[in-house]
């Protein structure tokens, strides 16, 4: 990949550099002023580079390809490469290309071979830009899971960054602040908030009266000691993560919890139906002798 103006400093013409870039000509321009010396479809890494190329100095790449480059796998790669550039620079904008102008340029890291925003910043930037909750939530929720962010680090960012598209990350954010770690889960806590029943604790870790961790359960009732599970290979980071739900739930029987398991499908086909006997099971549980099990909310 190259500039025209480095493809002409070493001696090409620019009547034979734009020849070459011609359909079916052996380059292609990816962007006003930026070559790529082949003729196969550009990789993800190529379009961004084309675009830091074209931008120049200060630019910072942000947004979903700043998170896929630290290993975010929910980031969209469908969306143009989104960077930052210093106030004071002006570029002119492009259809395949995000450039946003700021005061708070951050400082950036590398990672492979480009510069690349925090993980706090990327995401903020990527989701103002999104419409749709679902995606904001498992953008969000994996940052969280992988560690990448915290929900108060995420909570500050958004609100020192630009009120524009922030209503929805907004709305994202008190969830996940609530402790909602998937849509699945922002849907079953939609559902309990309509309901008769308290808000139950959201992923925290349970224990035995001998301190024996249990597991983290989806939603935790400690005053009936009753856990809701999402059950679904869908909503988890990985595999493990899955059996790990659904091998878990004997213990938490055995200690003698009472444990509902939803599949996320029926909180949006049939939340009637489940909130009944969630609500049902919620009596049933508050009729026994509550068993010496214990939670911390983290």
């Amino acid at each position: 990949m190259a500039k025209v103006a480095e493809l002409l400093d070493l001696g090409l013409s620019s009547r034979t550099v734009y020849a070459r870039c011609k359909e079916g000509g052996p380059w292609q321009r990816l962007l006003p002023g930026v070559i790529l010396l082949s003729n196969s479809s550009p990789s993800r890494d190529q379009l961004v580079e084309a675009a830091v190329r074209y931008a120049g100095v200060g630019a910072v790449v942000t947004g979903h390809d700043a998170l896929r480059l630290q290993g975010i796998r929910s980031a969209s790669t469908s969306e143009p490469p989104h960077l930052l550039l210093p106030h004071s620079r002006h570029v002119k904008g492009t259809p395949k290309l995000t450039i946003e102008r700021t005061v708070r340029l951050p400082e950036p890291f590398w990672r492979s071979g480009f510069p690349v925003a925090p993980a706090t910043r990327a995401a903020l930037d990527a989701v103002r830009l999104m419409n749709k909750s679902d995606p904001v939530r498992a953008l969000i929720a994996e940052v969280v899971q992988r560690e990448r962010s915290t929900p108060d680090a995420l909570c500050a960012e958004l609100r020192v960054g630009s009120n524009r598209g922030s209503a929805l990350p907004r709305r994202v954010m008190e969830e996940i602040s609530a402790g909602v770690r998937s849509a699945a889960e922002a849907w079953a806590r939609q559902l309990v908030l309509k309901s008769s029943l308290p808000e139950p604790l959201w992923n925290v870790p349970v224990f035995d009266e001998h301190g024996t961790l249990l597991g983290v359960v989806d939603a935790w009732w400690d005053e009936v000691a009753m856990a809701w599970e999402i059950d679904s290979f869908a909503f988890h980071l990985a595999p493990k993560g899955y059996r790990a739900t659904t091998t878990r739930s004997s213990g938490l029987s055995a200690a003698g919890i009472t444990v509902v398991h939803t599949v996320p499908q029926r909180l949006q086909q049939e939340p009637a139906q489940v909130l009944r006997e969630l609500e049902q099971i919620y009596v049933h549980a508050q009729s026994r002798p509550r068993p010496a099990v214990w939670a911390r909310n983290t």
